[in-house]
């Protein structure tokens, strides 16, 4: 194996570097999802033998009354599990389609306060600043998802995160 000569930023990887190694075969990189383990003895992610890391790879399918409707994934790290919940809860509860579900503006609690993605207005933030929240704008998107919605007429309908470099495209 040898070290990456450049960091490249690959969603599959975990972080932007991944391992920083990579196959001298194929110059495939290696994951880091290795990172979710501590080394704190007793913790239930300490490293040993036989034991999985922590990862957040989840994609989701929704079926209803026995039919699929839509397979999906939503990206970000530990986001993943808030994003899969926001995406259904846009969709169900707010009557959204699955572009517009995924184009929603974001918010994530992590690191002592609320990040929240600039789509939120100021009056927004702010009104959850004056109920005890610590508001942190995001610097960078939440997460990114894509999702295919299976109609009832058969027809496959695309949605893709314009966060991320997908697209959807069909035939």
């Amino acid at each position: 194996m040898r070290r990456s000569p450049t960091t490249r930023r690959c969603h599959s990887i975990f972080h932007s570097f991944g391992s920083g190694l990579a196959s001298d075969k194929f110059s495939i990189l290696f994951q880091n999802r290795a990172a979710g383990f501590t080394l704190e003895q007793g913790h239930p992610n300490m490293a040993m033998g036989g034991k999985r890391p922590l990862h957040t790879i989840i994609p989701g399918m929704v079926k209803r009354a026995g039919k699929i409707e839509m397979p999906f994934g939503v990206m970000g790290g530990a986001y993943q599990p808030c994003g899969h919940a926001r995406l259904l809860t846009n969709m169900e509860d707010f009557g959204m389609d699955a572009q517009a579900a995924i184009d929603a503006p974001r918010c994530f609690a992590e690191h002592g306060g609320l990040t929240v993605e600039t789509g939120y207005d100021d009056n927004v933030a702010q009104a959850l600043a004056d109920k005890g929240h610590i508001i942190k704008r995001a610097e960078t998107p939440i997460g990114g998802a894509q999702a295919i919605v299976v109609r009832e007429d058969g027809v496959l309908e695309g949605a893709s995160d314009p966060r991320k470099d997908g697209i959807t495209l069909g035939y």
